[in-house]
């Protein structure tokens, strides 16, 4: 028996969340099918876990098509792009995670097989090199990234469609939850959905992931339903305070406060002071202090806010920022 269900939606009926690059596909997907034609490429951006890849495989579903899925680090050299793309099928998917970290040799090489459906190359050497062209089956590239600003303009621009995500409502956090609680056989209360949407950082991965640690503490404890009391204890045990924060949020707060003095302090400084790597505190934890309001980013860095300090203990009126 199967102890993992699946929580990705398979369409984008299903898909909670992500309005308006929801509307967005529909329209080109169904142009595409009228047209008996592929898909134009389409570049996703925005924070960690808001649904890039499940939409890549909702349109390879929707399209009637194969994705396959790959990370850009694993692409070392034009011979793997050619046997990725000719390992396709006319009109399959192939989606390319992490694609601001491509090579430079890699990316010159996926222009013209984005644009023209075919690779140069050059055969022999010296007087005898000959260049050819090699002809690639029709497919649709969906690109995925955290770092849009790293993106080169040449492969942006060959990108048709270009959709940023967003991080998700405590709302529709709530209805997400919802149904993947009975996926898991799980029954929450309305109470304890509101305490693991506030919880997940607007993002359905976190919530996710949350939520199969509540079936354990549900089915080790055998309680038949999680209210707000039971969650909260379940949220404490994961480390989680009141207001969503884990051990790093309180952590990158208190820093800020305490040895930069209120900021603003760069992100490079942030990071070492606190040994963690950039891009997860810039990428995971700075996303949700800012929408939270718990930290401002400005042309000199970042700063706590009044909410920050009150969240760490600290009274603003004895404080000097």
């Amino acid at each position: 028996m199967k102890d993992r269900s699946p929580l990705r939606p398979q369409s984008l009926e299903d898909f909670i969340g992500q309005e308006k690059v929801k509307k967005l596909l529909k329209v080109a997907l169904e142009s595409a099918r009228k047209r008996n034609s592929t898909l134009d490429h389409v570049l996703f951006y925005g924070p960690p876990g808001t649904g890039k890849t499940t939409l890549a495989t909702i349109i390879a579903h929707e399209m009637g098509k194969d994705i396959k899925v790959v990370s850009a680090p694993l692409i070392e050299k034009k011979g793997d792009l050619i046997a990725l793309i000719n390992s396709l099928q006319e009109g399959d998917i192939l989606f390319i995670d992490e694609i601001h970290r491509l090579s430079r040799q890699v990316e010159e090489s996926l222009y013209s097989a984005m644009e023209d459906f075919k690779i140069d190359l050059v055969s022999g050497g010296g007087l005898r090199a000959r260049n050819f062209s090699l002809k690639l089956p029709q497919f649709t590239l969906v690109g995925a990234t955290t770092r849009l600003n790293l993106l080169t303009a040449p492969l942006r621009s060959r990108f048709g469609l270009t959709c940023r995500l967003e991080l998700y409502t405590e709302k529709e956090l709530c209805i997400i939850a919802k149904k993947n609680a009975e996926k898991l056989g799980v029954y929450l209360t309305d109470e304890a959905l509101k305490e693991l949407a506030k919880c997940s950082r607007g993002t359905p991965r976190i919530l996710n992931q949350m939520l199969r640690r509540v079936r354990d503490f549900s089915v080790v404890h055998e309680w038949p339903v999680i209210d707000a009391e039971k969650m909260r204890t379940i949220l404490r045990e994961l480390g989680i305070d009141e207001n969503g924060l884990n051990r790093i949020d309180r952590k990158i707060l208190k820093t800020i406060a305490e040895t930069f003095k209120g900021g603003p302090v760069g992100l490079n400084n942030l990071a070492l002071a606190l040994n963690e790597d950039r891009e997860t505190l810039e990428n995971i934890h700075e996303p949700y202090l800012i929408k939270s309001g718990l930290i401002v980013r400005t042309s000199r860095g970042r700063k706590i806010t009044e909410k920050g300090l009150k969240i760490i203990g600290i009274n603003q009126n004895n404080y000097l920022l």
